[in-house]
């Protein structure tokens, strides 16, 4: 609940104090005094309007979750905001953005504007109908939990699949990719080392008739072998030495005609092609065996693209079979809200009575399966959509549905504002609202301002907000100011003995309905 309010130098308010209590509160005042001025400032405190006030504060009794949005709870929690160049927002003296400040505030705070079709969506309907399914079917409850499972993890699996059916285009185009790496060194078949040795024979080849011209004229040097052998017979000196000289050059010799014949088959133009071919792998990849490294990289990756396809089949058939389960769930689910149905229309239609209103249906339409199950439903009165229903009939059904509502949770509390909720309604019209209302104040604190006498002789607290000097200003009314500003209310400004005597009839009805 709010249990205090604080308001400086909005408009014609200069400043204001004011203290709360549970229940039913009614806001009433001559037209003009600030009362809309007034609730417009409770919603900004709380982040719901824009701030207009210099300076709001405000005293709530709702805990915080301290771990989601960083803020230490105290006995009770202070919400307030300063306007000077710019808005500043803060709870408990710790700054907070205006966005978290709004989503925490609407947790615990329900205002209900003219024409506001939120508590009509699909969803809420749902949990609506949900909550009736649980209290007298227990098994509901489980069926909820167990479907809303089933659909974030077929929510993820489709997700993931889209992504890699996202990745398996662009595979195509990685795979054309490899193939090309691999088959362009693949097409060349460069082997370790052979780049060396193909510049050898280039090297070779460029001197190889130098060389054959060279053999030729050595050929004669060995013609003085025997001579050079006699030689050293003749001065007795050891030709062992000389020997094997002759040998080795003989064999160094050998080997290069071997050398210079072989390359006689060499063709120097398929050479230099060769030589150029290793030699763009070399430039692209650095080495040779860069190159074959690279070759290896490109056939793995080739692999595990080969197998994303597989992996797509999988999880299609994961997505599959979480769609068949989803939709067992789902049909469960429904039946459910089908067979308890006819009495959550019945404890509407009771509220609706009360508020002379009738013939509340809800229509349950099987849709694809979603958040919220294989269901979309929609409300209608007396075979009419929303849509098409007077401005006091939409508010009248939207209490009514508070209401049952507010019967399935006991344990829900919060605060209710309403701005003018009985406009428009005749007097009859107007208490059966307030009977609701206070009903309802049983769970939800109500902040209402209202034009009607009967609604504010239902207000378990009844604040004037009226002009002095310009200056808007707000008082608690007693007993006697209650009866004066409800007889105000019945016949203006000059108030009649008649509208004295209905003043105090009003507030004795509403005495015995609380006794």
């Amino acid at each position: 609940m709010i249990e205090r309010f604080y308001l400086k130098e909005l408009l014609s308010f200069r400043e204001l104090h004011l203290e709360f209590s549970k229940g039913l509160i009614v806001f009433t005042g001559p037209s003009g005094s600030g009362k809309s001025l007034l609730m417009d400032a409770l919603l900004a405190t709380l982040g719901i309007r824009d701030a207009k006030a210099t300076l709001s504060e405000m005293d709530v009794s709702w805990p915080i979750d301290e771990e989601q949005y960083g803020i230490e709870n105290s006995q009770s929690n202070t919400f307030r905001h300063i306007k000077k160049e710019k808005v500043r927002y803060f709870i408990n003296a710790q700054s907070i953005p205006k966005k978290r400040l709004k989503e925490l505030s609407l947790q615990h705070v329900k205002h209900l504007s003219l024409r506001d079709y939120s508590d009509f969506e699909t969803e809420k309907l749902l949990v609506l109908v949900d909550a009736f399914a649980a209290k007298e079917i227990p098994q509901h409850r489980e069926l909820l939990t167990h479907y809303g499972a089933l659909y974030e993890e077929y929510r993820h699996a489709v997700k993931e699949l889209a992504v890699l059916t996202e990745e398996q285009k662009k595979v195509v185009e990685l795979q054309e990719f490899a193939r090309f790496e691999i088959d362009k060194i693949a097409n060349i078949d460069p082997k370790e080392g052979e780049d060396d040795l193909l510049l050898e024979m280039k090297r070779e080849l460029s001197k190889k008739e130098k060389t054959e011209e060279c053999l030729r004229k050595v050929e004669a040097i060995f013609e003085y072998e025997s001579v050079v052998n006699e030689l050293l017979h003749l001065i007795e000196h050891e030709s062992g030495f000389f020997d094997d000289a002759m040998n080795e050059l003989r064999a160094t010799f050998d080997a290069a005609q071997e050398r210079l014949e072989s390359l006689e088959e060499t063709d120097i133009e398929s050479l230099l092609d060769r030589i150029e071919a290793l030699a763009s792998l070399k430039r692209r990849y650095g080495s040779i065996e860069g190159a074959l490294s690279y070759q290896q990289q490109k056939m793995q990756e080739l692999r595990q693209y080969d197998t994303i396809d597989t992996t797509i089949e999988i999880l299609q058939q994961s997505v599959d079979d979480l769609h068949a389960a989803m939709t067992e769930s789902a049909a469960a689910i429904s039946h459910n809200r089908a067979q308890v149905l006819p009495r959550l229309e019945r404890a509407l239609n009771n509220y609706l009575e009360q508020l002379y209103l009738c013939n509340a249906s809800f229509q349950l339409r099987p849709v694809t399966c979603g958040s919220c199950g294989g269901d979309d439903i929609a409300l209608e009165l007396n075979d009419t959509i929303l849509s098409n229903i007077s401005t006091g009939e939409f508010n009248r059904l939207r209490l009514a549905l508070l209401a049952v509502a507010s019967e399935l949770t006991a344990s829900q509390s919060g605060v209710l504002l309403l701005d003018e909720i009985d406009a428009n309604l005749s007097g009859e019209e107007s208490m059966s609202v307030a009977r609701v209302l206070r009903q309802l104040s049983q769970t939800y604190q109500i902040f209402v301002i209202s034009h009607q006498p009967q609604l504010t002789s239902m207000g378990e607290e009844h604040f004037l907000v009226y002009k002095e000097d310009g200056v808007s200003r707000v008082k608690k009314l007693q007993s006697l100011e209650r009866e004066n500003e409800i007889a105000r209310m019945i016949s203006g400004t000059s108030i009649s003995d008649e509208a004295r005597l209905f003043s105090k009839e009003l507030l004795e009805r509403a005495s015995c309905a609380l006794s």
